[in-house]
């Protein structure tokens, strides 16, 4: 189980808060959504790849029963459909790892495979996040996505995080704005956010929410809204570090029931 410090905030830490949030401003700038599949279900809480260290996460995504229709034309049927993609990842600085996901796969209800693009990532975060109260970073994701997975070929994933942990209570949110460079008002307000409670130094149990309301010059009505609610359990050990939980959906609009499963290891 994680041992927080109870340090006190600084002046410094403080600005160091404002500058990353700043930063996430100035590329919303520049930056705009259109709904699409998911290859990673996953609440970021600011642990990231000791220097020097490559990492290898799996993640893999399956929807038993989701939507019978694409999201546009061309689009990757959700119902029966598989999703994953190998994340790798290096610890650049303590307060900076760097990812490449690929490939980026999916399997259909029928059996078809198709490969999806790729993602580069770029995580900022206060360093040592397991061992302090409130933790804070912010994480970008720019993809080349193919004409089946997503209707706009470059995208990106703007995710700030937010966390406390309380002794063997975790409560993390992430208020994830994605984009497909359009505007300021096109961009998507997808936020997940995670309240675990660790057993053990092994084993944790969380509920995690997963939810997109639409875009920011108005939000979709509340039955086109998704919102998936998440049962999960987490184990950190050796060889791999587990996650797997079952997400329920909460509205029509949201599949049903999806299965998810994380498998992370350090590869040196």
């Amino acid at each position: 189980m994680r041992q927080p410090s109870l340090r006190r905030w600084t002046w410094g830490k403080w600005r160091l808060v404002r500058w990353i949030m700043a930063a996430a401003t100035a590329w919303l700038v520049y930056v705009g959504g259109a709904r699409a599949q998911t290859d990673e279900i996953q609440v970021y809480d600011a642990q990231i790849a000791a220097p020097g260290v490559f990492n290898l996460t799996l993640h893999d995504n399956y929807t038993p029963d989701g939507r019978t229709s694409p999201d546009y034309p061309g689009g990757i049927i959700p119902n029966h459909a598989l999703n994953g993609v190998p994340e790798w990842a290096y610890g650049v600085a303590p307060w900076f790892e760097a990812g490449l996901y690929l490939p980026l796969y999916s399997v259909s209800g029928n059996g078809a495979i198709t490969f999806n693009g790729f993602k580069l990532r770029a995580l900022f975060v206060e360093p040592d996040a397991a061992n302090r109260t409130f933790i804070y970073g912010v994480n970008f994701e720019f993809s080349y996505n193919t004409v089946h997975w997503n209707q706009d070929r470059y995208t990106q994933e703007i995710r700030p995080i937010i966390g406390w942990h309380l002794g063997g209570l975790d409560i993390i949110i992430n208020p994830i704005l994605d984009n497909s460079y359009k505007g300021v008002s096109e961009l998507d307000f997808a936020p997940s956010t995670r309240l675990a409670y660790h057993l053990n130094r092994a084993w944790a149990v969380a509920v995690e929410e997963y939810d997109d309301f639409g875009p920011l010059k108005g939000f979709y009505a509340h039955a086109q809204q998704q919102h998936q609610l998440f049962g999960v359990f987490d184990y950190s050990g050796k060889p791999f570090t587990v996650e797997g939980g079952v997400g329920l959906g909460l509205t029509g609009s949201t599949d049903k029931v999806v299965l998810k499963l994380i498998l992370s290891r350090d590869l040196n």
